[in-house]
């Protein structure tokens, strides 16, 4: 049969096919990229900067309809509310967010018996390769503008360092620093004093700022997509099987035109010939 596939014919007949196989796979490969796209974008109304005060209420629910909003609040930081977040990527390096606990004017105050005057929100202020290089947060008043983000989740079975926590947590925080707090954290992107930049990009320390950026929404699987691209798969294996089974047919062709060309006797002896040898 390898001599039949060698045949000039059929050597130019698997290379069509695989050139049909390939384009065949292309397509599925476009087809399984559009079954995992997400079907909304990142929606423009998260980078409008809105009041934190009139958006989210200390005490509520974190609605993620407010997830990844800029706000933008006045306030104070205290220094002795400040911690450090271990093993912290920032353009491939390990380091440190510097995390500080922002009282937030006009903000409503808890009721309870175990709350504090003000409500204060955490804010994550910018990264730092060494604890070392955590300087204090500014003091005074403070126009914030950040990224509104959910409180991460505490990592289990740690026991964080003295000036450090296991997460953004605002569980973890608020008994840390013992203070009333929003169900969420702030990833700052400037912090004003008077007419003065006081963040993190204005550092002439070690505090690089976050950039942290709205996250797209979770990508939905689009089943249809997600079948022409098993289908397409399909369809390249079967241009292959559809060259392997004419090879084989022709080589079965060959085999039988074979046979029948070795079986065949000598041509049968007309009458008059028969006659014309028996008589004397």
């Amino acid at each position: 049969m390898w001599k039949t596939a060698l045949q000039p014919r059929w050597i130019a007949g698997l290379v069509f096919a695989i050139v049909v196989s390939g384009v065949f796979v292309l397509l599925s490969q476009w087809q399984f990229g559009r079954s995992t796209q997400p079907e909304v974008p990142v929606s423009p109304t998260t980078e409008e900067v809105k009041d934190l005060t009139g958006l989210l209420q200390p005490g509520e629910f974190f609605r993620g309809s407010v997830a990844d909003q800029m706000v933008t609040a006045t306030g104070s930081y205290d220094a002795a509310k400040q911690v450090i977040i271990p093993g912290r990527l920032k353009s491939g390096k390990t380091g440190y967010w510097v995390v500080s606990a922002f009282a937030v004017d006009g903000a409503p105050a808890l009721k309870g018996a175990a709350v504090s005057p003000k409500t204060w929100i955490p804010v994550a202020r910018g990264w730092v390769a060494d604890p070392a290089e955590a300087e204090d947060p500014p003091s005074g008043t403070i126009r914030l503008t950040g990224r509104l983000l959910p409180s991460e989740a505490p990592v289990p079975g740690t026991a964080p360092a003295p000036g450090q926590a296991s997460a953004v947590s605002v569980a973890e925080l608020i008994n840390v620093w013992n203070v009333s707090s929003y169900p969420a954290f702030v990833s700052a992107t400037t912090e004003i004093s008077g007419t003065s930049d006081v963040g993190a990009a204005a550092a002439v320390g070690g505090l690089e700022p976050l950039n942290i950026g709205a996250q797209p929404p979770p990508a939905k699987v689009n089943w249809l997509n997600l079948f022409y691209s098993v289908e397409w798969i399909v369809f390249a294996g079967f241009a292959l099987f559809v060259w392997w089974r004419l090879v084989k047919d022709d080589y079965q062709r060959s085999l039988e035109e074979h046979e029948d060309s070795g079986h065949a006797g000598p041509e049968p002896t007309q009458p008059n010939e028969i006659q014309q040898k028996v008589q004397p």
